[in-house]
Formats: C-alpha cells, structure tokens, sequence
C-alpha cells in the first residue's frame, strides 16, 4: 500500500479539527502517522488551513498519494500547482526562475481573492450583526412600551380605586352627619313634647 496525505481527525463531537499526515494506508485514519505536517480547522469562516508547504511538496514528489479532501486542501494551498510547474522544469518546457515567476503571479492572485472573500464575509458578519442589534432594540422599545402601557394602566386602576375610596368615605360621613341631624330633630322633638302637653293641661283646666 502506498503512502498517504490524509486528515486525523481530533477534537470533540461536531467541533471537530484535522491533523494533515502523511501515513501508511493500511494504517487506520486516527492511527499512526508518519510524520504530520499541517492542521485544518473547519470550524472557522474560511476554514483555517495551516500547512509546511515545502514538506507536504516533498511528500507529493516521492509518490505520497492526497486523499480527496487533502487534494482540495493542497491545491487551494498551491502544493499542485507548484508540483506542475516544476514537473514542467524537468521536461524542458521553461527553466526554473520562469517557474518561480509563475508561481508567484498566482500566489498573489490567490492571496487578493482570500483577502476580498474575508472582507465580504466580515461585511456580511457586520450587516448580520447591525441586523441583529436593530431587531433586538425594537424588541427592547416594544417590551418598554408594553411596560410603560402596565405602569399606565396600574396608575390609572391605583387612582379609580383611591377615588372610589375617597367616594364611600364622604358618602359614610354624609350619612353619619344625615344620622346626626336626624337625631338632633329628634331629640328637640322630644323635648319639646312635655311642654305642649303642659299647655295643653294649662288650656283644659
């Protein structure tokens, strides 16, 4: 079995990173590895790759075979491109300053697309973000307005019922005031009573 570039993988369930390896094939992906020579973390935006780009070159050139994935992660990385180029210094096609010359022109490319799709990622975190803020303080403004509305309503409900308070009190004391009176009358009433009786005996006789 040949030799293989592979990921191992390590960390916990579904926050998973890689160790980019290079190990027998027959060993088992989480096994044994012969030497490791990056890590790869997908669980960042872009994905993190970290790579010793002249070993991972080295282990290509010696017949190491890339799984699919590794095959992505080394041609993002430029590993191919550069194998390319140099197989094509060996067949005579150009010398090797050519090549590096290449090989620099499309590492600066690719360098200018991986910065504008970071800044248009980070602008689209930031409108996300401006997004989030602006609905969470409407639904701050709705939920103080709701209180404000309770408050209101509770202040309003506070003052009917001391009205209504201060209602029944005068109500009592007009009552207790009626009942007063009423017994005053009585009482002149009664009191005047004897002395008609007296006159009226005085008007008999």
């Amino acid at each position: 079995m040949p030799v293989k570039m592979r990921l191992a993988r390590h960390g916990r369930k579904r926050r998973a990173y890689y160790y980019i390896v290079v190990a027998d094939g027959r060993s088992p992906r989480d096994g044994k590895f012969i030497e490791r020579i990056g890590d790869y973390n997908p669980n960042t935006n872009p994905a993190t790759i970290n790579l010793d780009f002249d070993k991972a070159l080295d282990w290509l050139q010696k017949g190491a075979q890339p799984t699919d994935t590794m095959r992505a992660i080394l041609s993002y990385e430029g590993v191919l491109y550069k194998k390319h180029l140099l197989g094509g210094v060996k067949k005579g096609a150009f010398d090797e300053a050519e090549a590096e010359k290449k090989f620099t022109a499309w590492k600066q490319d690719k360098l200018a697309k991986i910065r504008a799709n970071e800044e248009k990622i980070a602008g689209t975190l930031s409108a996300e973000a401006t997004a989030r803020l602006d609905a969470e303080k409407k639904i701050n403004e709705a939920r103080a307005e709701e209180i404000a509305k309770k408050s209101a309503d509770l202040a309003a409900e506070a003052e009917a019922a001391e009205k209504a308070a201060n209602e029944e009190v005068a109500d009592e004391e007009a009552t207790e005031e009626t009942v007063e009176a009423t017994a005053e009358v009585t009482e002149e009433v009664k009191a005047e009573e004897p002395v008609k009786e007296e006159a009226k005996e005085k008007k008999a006789e």
